[in-house]
């Protein structure tokens, strides 16, 4: 594992504020959730941690914790039960493995996910079920994460607070009473408080950048056409960029890697692989 440092030791600190005493060790799982992304998938690809596993330890965390802060709005264990087990199959058969292998993330309730309910933060689309990913969902599962759920956005992602009418608000894990930020809100909290090691998001004017801020994570907005956007078809969501958030720059690097480059349907999108 490596060397606690002091985003990490707060990251601890903000979970540990949710939860009734202290996160007690079952605590090894508990500080499995705050190991950073890139260290988790050395884990796995060394076969010192399984998909399973790393599932099960982040699922645990989801039930202590995710009631307080409501950041996972959609939760599909037994489909990423499902995933895991396929993951660790695949390793055991030495296939090829991608970047992202076994790790679970949640994505943005705005990216529509194949066979799990995308609301858009909408009374509107509450139970709406899309038959394809979006492109950043299919990339990220391509690249071997495993999907846990969705988090909480504002209703069509606008505004910089994270509460809609279908799912209510996201609480911000150092201070329940205060804001999380937005639009991806529940990304930031869920990565905070160790729901995730890996979590996607978008940004038009700092639904990225806002809440990482606000919850002591890392997000960035990539520049426009890097992550491309296939259905951008109006011009308002031209303004907006798909993107990642991370507990570290270098987990940030990590995601940003396997969802950049460019896609033919895609005009705006820059031609340079990811």
């Amino acid at each position: 594992m490596s060397e606690l440092t002091r985003r990490a030791a707060l990251h601890g600190l903000a979970a540990a504020s949710l939860v009734e005493g202290t996160l007690q060790a079952e605590s090894s799982g508990a500080a499995l959730c705050f190991t950073s992304a890139v260290e988790m998938a050395r884990l796995i690809r060394a076969r010192k941690l399984s998909a399973r596993e790393a599932l099960a330890e982040h699922l645990k965390q989801i039930e202590r914790v995710n009631p307080k802060v409501n950041a996972i709005v959609t939760l599909v264990a037994e489909m990423a039960a499902q995933a895991a087990a396929k993951a660790d199959e695949m390793q055991a058969r030495k296939e090829k493995m991608g970047p992202l292998h076994g790790l679970p993330v949640a994505h943005k309730d705005l990216f529509e996910t194949r066979g799990i309910r995308t609301t858009f933060g909408s009374p509107l689309y509450r139970d709406y079920i899309p038959t394809e990913d979006d492109l950043v969902v299919e990339r990220i599962r391509r690249a071997g994460a495993v999907t846990i759920g969705k988090t909480n956005t504002p209703e069509f992602g606008a505004g910089s607070q994270t509460f809609n009418k279908v799912f209510g608000a996201t609480h911000n894990p150092y201070d329940l009473t205060k804001t999380c930020g937005g639009s991806s809100g529940g990304a930031a909290v869920a990565l905070a408080c160790g729901l995730v090691p890996v979590a996607t998001g978008s940004d038009t004017g700092g639904s990225l950048r806002n809440p990482a801020a606000f919850c002591n994570v890392v997000g960035f907005r990539p520049s426009l056409g890097r992550v491309p956007n296939p259905k951008a078809e109006l011009a308002w969501l031209q303004l907006s960029t798909s993107g990642c958030l991370g507990r570290s720059a270098a987990d940030l690097a990590l995601v940003l890697s396997t969802i950049a480059g460019p896609d033919s349907r895609a005009p705006l999108s820059i031609q340079e692989a990811g």
